[in-house]
């Protein structure tokens, strides 16, 4: 398929290598233009170009921006056809994305990424931390293998996010609707744990709304406690070890 990505964040990074790899044509941009894009996100076949190039004549847009950015994007995505799939990666935390007033109040996450963007959209990849989505990757039948919860409201949507996964390396679990999606979002069981497929439905079904926040604040305050602040990420395998010790 023809992909274009916006964003070239450890998450963006390597879905432009491994949808590339994979045989998929890749377009990819940031906001700092093609020049500064460097060779190792292009290492499988991807090509730098403009924001506004990535998001023409393309069968799906992957959207791996900051929370907060997103609606900067929407004046981009007017002209996407609608039949053009939309998925979000996007993670929502207070302490990174400030006071979203409409997330705060209780609005699903995805949902006010909607109302933002104007379109639907389809919730994936943000439930697994950036190292083991770019070194934990396994094929398909592989022991261990890694499930990554999808979500959307349309079933052709959902399924084309799902078989993405698939093709870079991880279990496709489908999470449903977007409604529920704040279950793959941080505080719930299944965010940034490395479950597997057969892992994934009990702890999916576990999350609990009211718990979620505090599981999150409670993760985040022992990572800025080993780290020292907010944005720093921990060594990989100890926020892994933490989110599990806390979320389940």
């Amino acid at each position: 398929m023809k992909i274009g990505i916006l964003g070239t964040g450890h998450i963006g990074t390597t879905l432009t290598q491994r949808l590339s790899a994979a045989g998929h044509d890749v377009k990819v941009a940031n906001s700092r233009g093609p020049e500064t894009i460097g060779p190792e996100v292009l290492a499988s076949g991807g090509r730098a170009v403009q924001a506004s190039e990535a998001v023409i004549d393309v069968d799906v847009v992957i959207l791996s921006v900051p929370l907060h950015r997103l609606p900067q994007l929407a004046p981009l995505l007017a002209g996407v056809p609608s039949g053009t799939v939309v998925i979000d990666t996007s993670t929502y935390y207070p302490q990174r994305d400030g006071r979203i007033e409409a997330i705060e109040a209780g609005q699903v996450e995805s949902l006010w990424v909607i109302d933002r963007l104007g379109r639907p959209v389809v919730k994936a990849w943000n439930a697994i931390g950036s190292h083991s989505f770019a070194a934990k990757d396994k094929p398909a039948g592989g022991t261990g293998r890694i499930a990554i919860p999808v979500a959307a409201d349309d079933d052709q949507d959902r399924a084309v996010g799902m078989a993405f996964v698939e093709d870079i390396g991880f279990d496709a679990f489908d999470a449903g609707p977007l409604a529920q999606s704040w279950r793959q979002q941080p505080g719930a069981p299944c965010y940034c744990t490395d479950l597997t497929l057969d892992e994934m439905p009990e702890q999916w079904a576990a999350a609990d709304a009211r718990r979620s926040p505090t599981r999150r604040d409670l993760a985040v305050a022992a990572i800025q406690e080993r780290v020292g602040d907010a944005t720093t990420n921990p060594d990989a395998e100890y926020g892994v070890r933490l989110n599990r010790a806390l979320l389940i």
